[in-house]
């Protein structure tokens, strides 16, 4: 049935959530958690994701009372690198539907991959979204694009009647956090606010190029800031390019801080400046003010509506720079125009000063 706002199931102690995929991905859904454990307050909810999803959220406070991890599966998720050997998904199914569930939603895209998963679990209701050729659920709506990606989830939770506490998303910091950050850049210094950029992205079009990365971090230096750049282990090189290119000290940190540390690092930040990727959110969600840079598609999807501590700035290119195709047509079927086979980015158009106001203006005292 398409979906509509419901009252609250009954008898409901064990709740599951299909919400498997990437970092920026889990922080979108974390308001339509909140509503759920406000809704159901003494249920058990229960995230089936990543084992990263486990490690973040062991012993951290947070609506999610204990994390699943799904095997990786088509359109569910890929292993992660040195990822040890799971059960299959009909040993993980048999497993779950031994838990018993009374609800398992859907939070994890169309519902082509992911609807027979959840159907599997065998909970007394299923909900959630539902693309065209997609198997129903028992309560659905209809998976439309271009949504800002925190009220799709929060319409979902609605489909059993959670109604939203917040649309902010929030991350608890530990004393963990703040430790493993301290063990590898220090206390900052009380006279010189800390910049972070972080200049990678999983997706090459959503990537500003390193050297404007570059350019920012110099004026900030210039101006009393210590500047330092983010990444992961496999974005050692492009961190490296931005402090190289940069001629002012500007120290990387990739590959040297875990996600709780991640976490603990940004929350001593000024400001964090950073492309449309995990991160900006992260930075988002632990309260620090943030510069994210948007191709204007994303910026209706993923960027925050907030503007007391957010600037998302955005890029108007639609023609892929390689080839000229109007790239916006790939998402209608309906409309003349062809998908772009191209990955370079699409965000080269934000210049450089916006990016420098906008710090500016979120790292000045109110």
């Amino acid at each position: 049935m398409v979906g509509r706002v419901r009252d609250l199931v009954p008898d409901v102690e064990r709740i599951a959530v299909l919400r498997a995929n990437a970092l920026g991905d889990f922080i979108f859904a974390l308001p339509a958690l909140e509503a759920l454990r406000a809704g159901y307050p003494d249920a058990e909810l229960v995230l089936i994701g990543a084992p990263w999803h486990a490690d973040l959220l062991a012993q951290r406070p947070g609506p999610v009372d204990r994390v699943l991890v799904v095997p990786p599966a088509d359109g569910i998720r890929v292993a992660g690198p040195n990822e040890p050997e799971t059960p299959t998904m009909a040993e993980f199914i048999d497993a779950a539907r031994r838990e018993r569930f009374d609800l398992a939603l859907q939070m994890h895209g169309g519902g082509a991959n992911s609807n027979p998963v959840v159907t599997a679990l065998g909970a007394r209701i299923t909900a959630g979204l539902r693309a065209e050729g997609a198997p129903e659920l028992d309560r659905w709506m209809r998976y439309v694009f271009y949504q800002p990606e925190v009220f799709r989830y929060l319409e979902v939770a609605g489909l059993v009647g959670a109604s939203p506490t917040t649309v902010s998303p929030r991350l608890h910091v530990t004393p963990a956090d703040l430790a493993q950050a301290r063990s590898v850049v220090g206390d900052p210094a009380p006279d010189r606010p800390r910049i972070a950029l972080h200049p990678g992205a999983s997706d090459p079009r959503r990537r500003w190029p390193a050297e404007r990365f570059a350019e920012v971090a110099e004026h900030l230096v210039a101006d009393g800031y210590e500047v330092f750049v983010t990444g992961t282990a496999q974005e050692r090189e492009l961190a490296d390019q931005v402090v190289t290119a940069a001629r002012a000290p500007v120290r990387s940190l990739a590959g040297e801080l875990s996600l709780g540390g991640l976490l603990g690092f940004y929350t001593g930040c000024a400001v964090v400046v950073a492309n449309d990727t995990g991160p900006v959110h992260v930075a988002a969600a632990v309260g620090t003010p943030t510069v994210g840079i948007f191709w204007v598609g994303n910026l209706i999807n993923c960027a925050t509506p907030l503007r007391a501590r957010h600037r998302p700035i955005g890029s108007w290119t639609l023609n892929c720079p390689e080839c000229g195709i109007d790239c916006s047509r790939g998402i209608y079927p309906a409309r003349s125009g062809e998908d772009c086979p191209h990955r370079v980015s699409f965000v080269t158009d934000v210049p450089v000063v916006e990016v420098l106001e906008a710090v500016t203006d979120l790292s000045q005292p109110a």
